[in-house]
């Protein structure tokens, strides 16, 4: 019977640890590409290196950043041109719900400093 505790114990504790992994798995990546935000601001000029996007990804209405957004500017832009959704991401945040409102195609542009990362999405 205490083996069967320790087993019982075990088998929740791994579930409940792959759990959000298993949620995220069905997510698609956004292909983010990167240009200057604004190229007469006084932090510097083009970088030296490549500049890595960040690393999102998309399952419904939810983002997942699989690399930190922290204090970043998260955009939602219409066929228009309409900033429909705007949002200072905050420090720690791994995943984002985005209103149910929207549905359709949208651009999602992620602003780091003078960097503007941006792709487009679709949400059901």
């Amino acid at each position: 019977m205490k083996k069967l505790k320790i087993t019982f114990i075990t088998m929740m504790g791994v579930l409940l640890f792959t759990m959000p992994q298993m949620a995220k798995s069905a997510s698609v990546p956004i292909a983010l590409q990167s240009s200057i935000d604004n190229p007469t601001s006084q932090h510097g000029g083009n970088p030296k290196s490549p500049i890595m996007p960040p690393s999102v990804s998309l399952d419904d209405h939810t983002l997942y950043f699989d690399t930190p957004c922290d204090g970043c500017t998260l955009n939602i832009v219409d066929e228009n041109d309409v900033v429909v959704y705007t949002l200072v991401i905050p420090t720690g945040t791994t995943s984002l719900v985005l209103p149910s409102t929207l549905s359709g195609d949208y651009t999602i542009q992620i602003i780091r400093g003078n960097y503007l990362f941006y792709g487009t999405i679709n949400l059901p």
